[in-house]
């Protein structure tokens, strides 16, 4: 079964290279095997062209807050994916640019052999950028495929204004792609002699070298510490999402939004680096419910149409890290309330730091200074909070992604940038006029208090920072 036409889109329509030794799949943002459409459809076209496929996978110290915290993440699932895209036939070449002046160029130099060169289709971060900028400077045919989403973003042909505009759309395509992709099969093996000459110099061993050596000799942000719970790759997510299959699908509908029940899948970190695909969380979350007659539907809406939702807007907002995102109600609420005293003013340093008077406030940052997550629903009243404690919703909005970018492991992502503009009013409503926040939606410490445990949170947090023991941990 070929990969659905909806997941391709075609960047550069060049002439393929000729004398081409192999199709060359450059992993971008879905770093696996299993469940990657984008992998499946360079398979295709290797075995339509008689040619093997190399896989290039690269990590470089240049993209914004560039942090051990994020490397360590990224390269715990290097060895795992290249082992497995070799025993599937292909070549995997890995290449870890440490330091500003090693070469940035190893793509073209793959590329220069190549047929074609096939990426993933991601809206936003560097892979978006790549993918515009690097069309430019391939002549060969470039195509992205969308690995990301269950529904692909290429369904759509407009922003939606809300979960219910989008979710109807979704609801009608969802059985022609909630199924199980076509297997791997590659009629040709790969061989190390096909690489270009001199590129091998550059490969990177990071199970020979170790994660945390090549981590020390980045040049990037040091001081970010590793997660404390949270380890990358595709095996990781596999357990994590069998752990929530057996022990939280059941407790999710109704304590999914209580942080201290532990209710949610901790997969946010592997979707985003493409260590699980949404589809396969999906389709394990649809047949496990089905086995043992239980209820996956609130897990389901929020894996396919509130993340799809997400993406349809990082899609096409012209600028998803600007307030010019939010819908125009919005903007004229804020722009009436932007001089509204603010009871409480904090400097970022001070937000970085959990420096403010508000204990549950303080515990929402600490989790991400340590595990590099927040829970969803704290995640809300960490944002909401912060438009309510600085100056400026410019500088709030600023803030936000800027913490996100440096702690979170699932940051920089589709979904970071829709929930945070989504505290600015984006696919939501108009609510009761107040101060400082106009009719955007507010959010109180009571209104924590009485609908979760806040004091449960707040402890667990304070063990994990007194002590570094984590129930998340695996």
């Amino acid at each position: 079964m070929a990969v659905e036409r909806e997941r391709i889109r075609i960047l550069h329509d060049g002439a393929p290279g000729l004398n081409a030794r192999y199709v060359l799949y450059w992993a971008q943002m879905n770093r696996r095997v299993r469940f990657n459409h984008a992998l499946l459809h360079a398979v295709e076209l290797a075995n339509r062209q008689d040619l093997p496929l190399l896989v290039y996978e690269g990590l470089t110290c240049t993209y914004p807050g560039a942090n051990r915290r994020v490397h360590s993440f990224m390269l715990e699932a290097v060895p795992e994916f290249g082992a497995e895209v070799r025993r599937q036939g292909a070549g995997y070449f890995f290449y870890l640019r440490a330091h500003r002046s090693d070469p940035n160029d190893v793509l073209y130099r793959l590329a220069a052999s190549a047929h074609t060169v096939v990426t993933d289709d991601y809206p936003v971060f560097i892979a978006g950028r790549n993918n515009r900028s690097v069309a430019s400077h391939i002549r060969l045919p470039f195509i992205a495929v969308d690995s990301s989403c269950t529904v692909p973003m290429c369904v759509h042909e407009k922003q939606a204004w809300a979960a219910y505009t989008i979710r109807p759309k979704i609801d009608r395509e969802l059985p022609r792609f909630l199924t199980l992709p076509a297997p791997f099969s590659l009629t040709h093996k790969w061989r190390d002699d096909l690489l270009p000459a001199g590129v091998d110099a550059l490969r990177t061993e990071v199970a020979a070298n170790g994660v945390a050596h090549l981590v020390a000799g980045c040049e990037i942000n040091q001081s970010i510490a590793p997660s404390t719970c949270f380890r990358g790759g595709a095996e990781e997510a596999g357990r994590r999402l069998e752990l929530f299959l057996e022990g939280s699908l059941r407790r999710y509908a109704k304590e999914s939004n209580q942080p201290s029940a532990h209710a949610t899948s901790n997969l946010s970190s592997y979707l985003h680096f493409g260590h699980i695909s949404s589809l396969e969380i999906a389709l394990a979350a649809q047949s496990y419910a089905e086995r043992h007659k239980l209820m996956a539907g609130e897990f389901l809406e929020q894996i396919i149409v509130r993340r799809e939702l997400a993406f349809n807007f990082t899609r096409f907002a012209a600028n998803p890290e600007s307030l010019d995102g939010a819908p125009e109600w919005a903007k004229r609420t804020m722009a009436k309330h932007a001089a509204d005293t603010r009871t409480f003013l904090y400097a970022p340093e001070q937000f970085e730091r959990a420096e403010t008077h508000d204990n549950l406030w303080n515990a929402a940052q600490k989790e991400l200074l340590l595990r590099g997550v927040i829970h969803g629903y704290y995640r809300m009243y960490w944002a909401k909070k912060i438009i309510e404690w600085i100056p400026t919703y410019e500088e709030a909005l600023r803030l936000m992604i800027d913490l996100h970018d440096v702690y979170a492991l699932d940051g920089r992502d589709p979904n970071t940038y829709a929930n945070i503009l989504w505290c600015f009013g984006l696919h939501d409503r108009p609510w009761v006029e107040r101060p400082v926040f106009g009719q955007l939606r507010y959010v109180s410490y009571e209104g924590m208090r009485r609908k979760t445990d806040t004091a449960a949170y707040i402890r667990e947090i304070a063990l994990l920072e007194t002590t570094g023991e984590d129930p998340y941990r695996l």
